[in-house]
């Protein structure tokens, strides 16, 4: 049951992503293209998704499982460091650079976008980077 669930739960989310343009990096560009052709139109999909978000976080802290069973488990970290905005930057960036972020970039590849084929490499990589240093930090 919660296989299925988790199944679709994460093909409505990719749906929303491919309906509502968040695939498509040159929209994604355009968006964060402040100082040029901005184009305003995924901010009405990120005011949606943060409204959705607000309302699921409310009911989440008054509960202690989730719907299924399972016991809630929601962020507890509120302090803001230099590795938080170091992370963020990054992504950030990568972001703004290539026009593709994790979740879209997991609904490319199920359509055998090229762009997002290449991105999902990247984005591995990127990881393994993360935790060969992080590694090598904690053991010096």
């Amino acid at each position: 049951m919660n296989t299925a669930l988790s199944f679709l739960a994460g093909l409505i989310f990719g749906i929303g992503l491919l309906v509502s343009g968040m695939t498509n990096p040159a929209k994604v560009q355009g968006f964060l293209d402040l100082a040029g052709a901005w184009d305003p139109s995924l901010a009405l999909v990120m005011a949606g998704a943060i409204g959705v978000a607000v309302a699921a976080f409310a009911v989440a802290k008054r509960r202690h499982d989730t719907w299924l069973g399972s016991p809630m488990l929601l962020p507890a970290a509120t302090h803001i460091d230099k590795r938080l905005i170091g992370g963020s930057a990054l992504f950030g960036a990568g972001w703004g650079l290539a026009g593709i972020c994790p979740g879209p970039a997991l609904v490319l590849l199920g359509t055998a976008s090229g762009k997002g084929a290449v991105f999902f490499v990247a984005m591995l990589a990127g990881m393994g980077v993360f935790e060969w240093v992080e590694r090598s930090w904690r053991t010096s």
